[in-house]
């Protein structure tokens, strides 16, 4: 299930509000032997992040959460998460499991020795609170009502937002629902890597910015360069992709700000991007680069992430 959009924290009975944890969303499935992890594309993520194998329950559970990395402040952190996202081999992924600790956050359950997804938001919420989770997994706490003191707390520690349910609403699978809706401290807008700029000086072997757009007619609109953000080990990494990615022709539609030394990529990295406002002529103004999202490509246009999206 996924979030609609709203620009700034709202007061309601009818709603109950959580932080959003900025992590890698998946799904946790235990059938009384083993723990499957999925992620949003349906891709098994289990053995990236071992340490959550350790789940046991008395009956078979399909949970909904959110894998977190937390930094030296005791926030949220994708960019330190990041370091564990992509590792493939197990004395990589071991290793990484001390330095980078992660946990599971849970927010839902959607089969509790059957399926529950038509139940109301309460139900499931019960069924969840009933569960008694240990470290490396919690519940997400909730607050009932007026959202006030957990935003002043949002902006005081630096997290990425909240996020709102409507009491009494069912558990929607694959669909977008304004039933959710995510409330961040910036705006943020998920788009796809079509190119890169060449980097110099320090960044000389990596890149200097990545070009993205939107998907919009069978092609993608620009909509500006992303170049801060990045940490040096992402650098390296990212520029290792994009050079396996590279092609000849550009995925973009004809536009006259595109820089003339750019390297054309395959579209398929969707990059979370945040920013400070789409300018009159369709630009991110002021971007910095936040990590890659595992999503569906397809999803990623300009009717539902441009300016004038849903939410």
């Amino acid at each position: 299930m996924l979030a609609a959009r709203r620009s700034a924290p709202f007061v309601d009975a009818d709603w109950v509000f959580e932080l959003k944890w900025d992590g890698v969303r998946s799904l946790l499935s235990w059938d009384g032997a083993t723990v499957v992890l999925h992620s949003r594309t349906g891709n098994d993520i289990s053995a990236k992040y071992p340490e959550l194998s350790t789940f046991r329950a008395d009956r078979s559970l399909v949970l909904d959460g959110e894998i977190v990395a937390l930094d030296d402040n005791g926030r949220p952190s994708f960019e330190r998460l990041q370091q564990r996202m992509n590792l493939t081999g197990a004395r990589e992924i071991a290793a990484a499991g001390i330095t980078v600790p992660i946990s599971y956050v849970v927010f839902d359950v959607l089969f509790d020795d059957g399926d529950i997804t038509d139940e109301p938001w309460e139900t499931r919420r019960g069924r969840l609170d009933a569960l008694q989770l240990q470290s490396p997994f919690a519940p997400s706490a909730v607050v009932d009502s007026d959202p006030t003191a957990l935003w002043a707390l949002v902006e005081e520690r630096g997290f990425e937002g909240i996020m709102a349910k409507r009491r009494g609403s069912r558990y929607r699978p694959a669909a977008r629902s304004s039933d959710w809706l995510k409330i961040t401290r910036f705006r943020q807008v998920r788009a796809m890597v079509g190119g890169f700029l060449p980097g110099d000086g320090a960044r000389a072997g990596a890149f200097g910015s990545l070009l993205l757009g939107l998907w919009d007619e069978g092609g993608l609109r620009w909509i500006g360069a992303v170049g801060s953000g990045f940490g040096d080990v992402a650098l390296r990494a990212i520029r290792e992709t994009l050079d396996v990615l590279e092609v000849a022709d550009s995925p973009f539609h004809p536009d006259p700000g595109l820089p003339g030394d750019a390297v054309w990529v395959e579209p398929r990295l969707v990059a979370v991007v945040q920013y400070k406002e789409f300018t009159g002529s369709g630009r991110l103004r002021g971007p910095s680069f936040k990590g890659f999202a595992d999503d569906d490509a397809s999803s990623i246009t300009w009717e539902r992430e441009g300016p004038a999206g849903p939410g």
